[in-house]
């Protein structure tokens, strides 16, 4: 089969596209066909050298959508099942989904039923799974004013849509840096922008519900725009900095305001279904923002990782 190996950390010329033996089905463990996958930050992060437990050579990718094609558990998972699978060690503790197939433990493998076309799928599991898990989080009321912080990221804008699908009422703001995201940003579903300088929000407005992607390094500017009683939903780390250091909850909270977090590891296939019935009762558009080919891998995640990148990026196979 076709892969993209990693055989030591640095750029994208490190990924290397190749023919590899396609693995073999074990005991505990079925062979998914791999459809389609996104391109997560997490996998640049790695890319890069900065996961510490992941060594190499190794195939890279934390999620996919796919057709099982070797079950041993097929009373569950029969061959042609329709699945997704996300996170647990994929891509990391073994090799994951940049390639033509991909051999998982059964246990995180996830059947769900959907119309979806593979590119549209491919960009639903990691992104839309912690949006999904971000929004019901931050209990959404329709009265509310919510910015997205991080706005023009893959969870920013499937956050967006899910919100606006479901609560067309809600007054929703995001952020960037970049001001020339801002017409993207509102066909996306946003009602405006919120310019960032330096880590600060450049308006004197206060919001009922943060979904803060940018995460601990912004996190206390951003409690300075929420309101007393809102909630701030931390879900990503944009900004670099995985940990909240010197903060005094009292001086912080003690207004009323509250802090929740969601991360993407948090997943199980109940949960999975709700969100694909939930993209198809409100007929949410999912579809990704860009496609590759696995052959051009280097060009996805370079895109990813620009300046210019908005929205989700997938990987559609052949």
């Amino acid at each position: 089969m076709k892969a993209v190996v990693i055989y030591e950390a640095g750029g994208v010329d490190k990924l290397i596209y190749q023919d590899v033996e396609t693995p073999t089905v074990k005991p505990g463990w079925s062979l998914v066909k791999v459809k389609g996958f996104g391109i997560n930050r997490s996998e640049i992060f790695t890319r890069q050298g900065y996961s510490e437990s992941v060594h190499f050579p190794r195939i890279l990718g934390i999620e996919c959508v796919g057709i099982v094609v070797g079950s041993t558990e097929p009373e569950r998972i029969p061959e042609g099942t329709k699945v997704v699978s996300i996170m647990g060690e994929m891509g990391r503790a073994f090799d994951g989904s940049y390639a033509e197939y991909v051999l998982l433990p059964n246990e995180q493998i996830y059947k769900v039923e959907t119309d979806l076309d593979w590119p549209t799928m491919a960009a639903v599991p990691e992104t839309y799974h912690t949006a999904f898990g971000t929004l019901k989080n931050l209990k959404i009321e329709n009265a509310d004013t919510v910015l997205v912080r991080g706005a023009a990221s893959g969870v920013g804008v499937a956050f967006a849509k899910l919100l606006k699908g479901k609560y067309p009422k809600v007054r929703l703001y995001g952020s960037t840096r970049n001001t020339r995201k801002a017409d993207r940003l509102k066909a996306a579903g946003f009602d405006d922008v919120v310019v960032e300088n330096e880590g600060r929000l450049d308006t004197a407005l206060a919001f009922d519900k943060i979904a803060d992607l940018v995460g601990p390094s912004a996190m206390a500017d951003s409690l300075a725009h929420l309101k007393d009683g809102g909630i701030l939903c931390n879900t990503g780390l944009l900004g670099g900095t995985w940990t909240l250091d010197d903060f005094d909850i009292i001086t912080e909270l003690g207004s009323g305001k509250y802090i929740t977090g969601f991360y993407s590891g948090l997943v199980d296939e109940g949960t999975l279904q709700a969100l694909f019935d939930l993209i198809a009762a409100y007929h949410i558009d999912a579809g990704p923002e860009k496609i590759f080919s696995l052959r051009d891998i280097r060009e996805a995640q370079a895109y990813l990782d620009s300046a210019n990148s908005f929205g989700k990026v997938v990987v559609v196979n052949d």
